[in-house]
């Protein structure tokens, strides 16, 4: 299902990118679009239906990416990287000392205790 979401949303990318260029340029920020008289696309319907597309396909796109960034939440499981294992943690009774979970990522980073003071070399 979410293979075919991701193919909708493309396609209304690739859709919205299209229409974005095939309107006419109000501003003229390059110089470029803007002029002229009779041009491909210069009657008030076409900027109207452009207009209108743009502002479907960017329903479309804002949707799906709703949906999507649902989805992804959805599937995904709460995980604790202080406590890697898989299953779940031990609840201690009333009135008994908690117990730290082993093989945790704090183990793992403990180094390994050290002698306390150097040692001549022994021989065999």
């Amino acid at each position: 299902m979410q293979t075919v979401i991701i193919v909708i949303h493309l396609m209304l990318v690739l859709g919205l990118i299209g229409v974005v260029l095939l309107q006419r340029s109000e501003g003229g920020g390059l110089g470029i679009g803007g002029g002229g008289g009779g041009g491909f696309m210069s009657s008030r319907g076409t900027t109207n239906l452009l207009t209108r597309t743009t502002a479907i396909l960017a329903a479309g796109f804002f949707l799906t990416s709703l949906f999507l960034s649902w989805l992804a939440g959805y599937e995904r499981k709460p995980a604790s990287i202080l406590n890697p294992s898989t299953s779940p943690a031990p609840i201690s009774q009333p009135g008994s000392a908690p117990q730290a979970p082993v093989g945790g990522l704090l183990d793992s980073l403990k180094k390994p205790d050290a002698p306390s003071a150097p040692q001549a070399p022994q021989s065999k």
